[in-house]
């Protein structure tokens, strides 16, 4: 914990959190959440069954484990779908820590940001902790802040595209526009995205498809891992400048005499 992630009152020493869809078996989202390190496992709560003891229950799978669930909204289309489904999921779980998902397209799968700007305000007002999932636009991460979201999700490309950040810039630029965590969320396809991702100043990544749909989902995981870990370190330890010519790596001076 020498460098933790802070989201509202909670401390992670983990940068990855990692999604549980998709996976052919509860069995194999454990073994791959466990080799990704992580300390969160989000959880589209209309698609997979945290809430009913009585069938198959995510939950129980990871009992005997310290990993700390992150129910989503995925199935939203707006405000009042999810601030339902968030209460109802605090009455049977008290699970306060969420990430808010509000799709308004269905073919981008992009979010509908006024509809996430309005159910984020209501929420957090709530007691929720909200980490909003949004496009990769300042502008909103700052509304989103304002509204009182505990981190701001920005997507860098569509949800399960697999093809990495599109928009390095605007990465940056939310960085500079909040103060509460940048994570970047959806479309990572590979480890080096998500080490890109931390290079440029993310706080944290989130992805899904990337390990799940892997040849070798543990194996993947584990990747993702040590991606995040490498490119913060990348971060911390600060790049050299870019130059358009080149630049000998021994001194030039004192050069001995032929």
């Amino acid at each position: 914990m020498h460098d933790p992630l802070i989201i509202g009152s909670k401390a992670f020493a983990s940068r990855l959190i990692v999604g549980s869809g998709k996976y052919k078996d509860f069995a194999t989202t454990k073994q791959a959440t466990l080799a990704s390190g992580a300390q969160m496992l989000t959880v589209a709560v209309r698609r997979v069954n945290i809430t009913d003891p009585s069938s198959e229950n995510l939950l129980d799978t990871f009992k005997d484990t310290d990993i700390s669930f992150l129910p989503n909204s995925a199935g939203c289309t707006n405000a009042k779908e999810a601030i339902a489904l968030f209460r109802l999921v605090k009455e049977a779980t008290g699970i306060t820590f969420i990430k808010l998902e509000i799709i308004g397209d269905d073919r981008t799968l992009y979010p509908d940001v006024i509809e996430t700007l309005n159910a984020c305000e209501i929420l957090a007002k709530e007691g929720f902790c909200v980490l909003a999932y949004s496009n990769d636009d300042p502008i909103m991460a700052k509304k989103l802040e304002d509204a009182g979201a505990s981190a701001v999700m920005p997507l860098a490309s569509p949800i399960g595209s697999g093809l990495g950040i599109q928009n390095r810039y605007n990465i940056g630029f939310i960085k500079e526009a909040v103060k509460v965590p940048v994570i970047v969320d959806a479309g990572v396809g590979c480890a080096s995205d998500a080490s890109m991702a931390m290079e440029l100043g993310a706080d944290g990544v989130l992805t899904n498809s990337a390990i799940a749909l892997a040849k070798d989902p543990v194996l993947m995981a584990e990747s993702m891992k040590f991606a995040v870990l490498a490119g913060r370190k990348s971060y911390l330890a600060g790049r050299i400048p870019k130059k358009a010519y080149a630049s000998p790596s021994s001194p030039v001076f004192g050069l001995a005499q032929l």
